[in-house]
């Protein structure tokens, strides 16, 4: 057993049996590479990737490849998912050399930790235009001791751009409603007609995507999308859940592997497509994605594990994947490879039943069962909000358990966060992220609740945020805190894929609190990281789709919902009924929170106050009286 034999990540424990000598990061690593002046070999990756299982097996299983490796190198690995500031900045230089990125990372750096070259899957032999792994092992140890000035300058100019990325300045042009329409009509042209999507194959779900046109009300792409998304193949007819993406523009034959993140940003979005059409398969979406989640992912701490594999048995989609005389409908059969298929069309609560009892007696994709801060925080957000909207006791319970959870075990003594936890043991401090997401789950914990502790605790972490990660300087905020381990540059993480960027969801999460706290520091805060994408915006509504939601919310006539009296309240459940996704919301009595102050009963009655930038109307005690639309 290698050093990562004693870390908490399911992915580092995959390579513990290597004969690679692995060293997860720090300082030990570092420290060896110093001394033995050897470059360092980075491998980055996480436990549900398909090409990282793959290259593990090629090459770090193989004892040849491995000793080359031993020999002139010291090997770490990192899991992304434990580690995004790491991942976040030697993706970026792979990137900057390279033109594009992915999983496995593989980068080469000095024993500074400077990087020099790099790449993601190398092959073991040489095919598709790639060079062999051993063939790159061998060329790169021969250029750090051959031609130290050429690892030097490649390195300048990559710390440079490093740098530089984190260093750009807030723009001083105005945050207008055309870079809205702009976004919008971007996204109109970069739909794809027949199968819905933005681009072409692979298909990535676009939630945030999805949920700037809900708000919009353009509902053509986002509904010819949803629906293709739902019809089968990346999505999981037989369990539900989504898969991560498809290699297809139909949507149909998927990567299998599971994320939570993806899930719960799709619940979110399903729901809200929900309440804006009335579809009841966008209902049926997210009842089974629930289910699915509640049932696969989550673990007995009340939190929800990371992710499943692609691969079962060393094999893409065998569970999920059928064979003829394996008992599901032939009709909906839909080619996969090796003899085996997916499924599309329609299946019967009955049939879907039946199907899953099948699939449950076969071999089961590997549990990734560390429970990351960030993650569950979007997930809390949708169960939350989804528990609230459906009527679904069962699960505002289960997300109060996941409130209490994310506020003990994921925080320390003083109340930040720890990025993640598995068997008790946790992973490091959090990351920006991490804050954003738990603070927007607690804040639809609070709105699904009416517990006014949700929406304090909210707020407290928000402002934990601005003070660990905020730069005063540039605006907008770095990935990491700078009482943190730093790495060769801080990153600020911008773009909004596969999820919400930390700047972008901690924006939209200040916009909300300073509306309920009347706090012009907290828009002014959520107004610098808009102005850092600037333009950017407009060109950009796929990469930007979250901090566009966030630019609606900021530009929209504040309106601020305080309602007194429990959240089950038929006055309460009226005035939230509708789809009103850029009116906040606060529950009271309460002192200490500006929108609720002097606001109480009304005759004894649970009362409902309607507010514009804190000008209240009369309070509303009868659900009949709530007939203004939403806007």
């Amino acid at each position: 057993m290698n050093r990562l034999g004693h870390e908490t990540s399911p992915y580092l424990l995959q390579h513990a049996e290597n004969p690679v000598e692995w060293y997860p990061w720090g300082e030990e690593a570092l420290a060896r590479a110093r001394e033995e002046d050897k470059p360092i070999l980075l491998s980055v990756g996480y436990a549900a990737c398909h090409w990282c299982h793959v290259m593990a097996h090629e090459s770090f299983e193989d004892e040849a490849t491995a000793a080359l490796m031993n020999e002139r190198f010291v090997n770490v690995k990192v899991d992304r998912e434990e580690r995004p500031d790491v991942d976040g900045i030697y993706m970026d230089a792979v990137v900057a050399m390279t033109g594009h990125g992915g999983w496995p990372l593989t980068v080469f750096l000095t024993p500074g930790g400077e990087p020099f070259l790099g790449g993601t899957y190398f092959p073991p032999e040489p095919r598709h235009g790639l060079p062999s792994f051993r063939d790159v092992l061998m060329a790169v140890s021969q250029l750090y001791r051959e031609r130290p000035e050429e690892v030097t300058r490649r390195t300048d100019v990559l710390l440079d751009a490093l740098r530089a990325s984190a260093a750009s300045k807030a723009s001083s042009e105005p945050l207008t409603e055309s870079l809205l329409l702009q976004a919008v009509r971007r996204l109109s042209e970069l739909h794809d007609p027949e199968w819905g999507g933005f681009g072409r194959a692979p298909k990535f779900p676009p939630a945030s995507a999805l949920e700037l046109l809900l708000r919009r009300g353009e509902l053509e792409p986002a509904i010819r999308t949803l629906d293709a998304m739902a019809a089968g193949g990346m999505y999981d007819l037989v369990g539900g859940g989504f898969h991560r993406y498809s290699v297809d523009e139909r949507w149909l034959v998927p990567h299998f592997e599971k994320m939570l993140y993806d899930n719960a940003l799709l619940v979110s979005a399903y729901l809200h497509a929900w309440l804006v059409t009335r579809t009841e398969l966008y209902r049926e979406v997210v009842e089974e994605t629930v289910e699915y989640l509640l049932r696969d992912l989550r673990l007995d701490s009340g939190a929800f594990a990371s992710s499943q594999d692609a691969d079962t048995e060393g094999v893409e989609g065998l569970t999920y994947s059928w064979a003829p005389g394996e008992g599901a409908p032939e009709e909906l059969f839909e080619p996969f490879e090796d003899g085996r298929f997916v499924l599309r069309g329609e299946l019967d609560a009955e049939t879907r039943a039946r199907l899953l009892e099948i699939r449950s007696q076969r071999a089961q994709p590997g549990l990734d069962d560390k429970a990351i801060a960030s993650w569950n925080g979007l997930a809390l957000a949708a169960l939350a909000e989804a528990g609230r909207r459906l009527g679904r006791d069962d699960w505002l319970s289960a997300a109060r358990e996941l409130g209490a959870f994310l506020l003990g075990p994921l925080s320390d003594g003083r109340g930040r966060l720890y990025r993640s936890i598995r068997d008790g043991r946790t992973s490091g401090a959090g990351f920006l992220d991490d804050y954003a997401n738990v603070a927007h789950g607690l804040y639809e914990l609070h709105v699904a609740t009416g517990e006014l502790r949700w929406l304090e605790e909210s707020r407290r972490v928000a402002l934990l945020a601005v003070e660990l990660f905020a730069d005063e300087e540039r605006g907008g905020f770095f990935l990491a805190s700078a009482e943190g381990e730093q790495l060769v540059a801080r990153k600020k993480d911008l773009f909004d894929h596969p999820v919400p960027s930390g700047n972008s969801m901690l924006a939209y999460v200040l916009l909300r609190l300073g509306r309920i706290y009347g706090d012009d520091e907290l828009e002014r805060r959520a107004v610098g990281v808009l102005r850092l994408l600037g333009e950017s915006l407009g060109r950009g509504p796929t990469e930007f789709a979250w901090s566009l939601n966030a630019l609606d919310l900021y530009l929209s006539t504040p309106r601020e919902i305080a309602v007194v009296g429990p959240a089950d309240s038929e006055v309460a459940r009226a005035a939230l009924e509708r789809y009103d996704p850029n009116a906040v919301v606060a529950f009271g009595p309460a002192e200490g929170v500006p929108l609720l102050e002097g606001k109480d009963y009304v005759d004894a009655k649970p009362a409902v106050y309607v507010c514009e930038r804190f000008a209240c109307r009369a309070p509303v005690t009868e659900a009949s009286e709530l007939v203004e639309p939403a806007r």
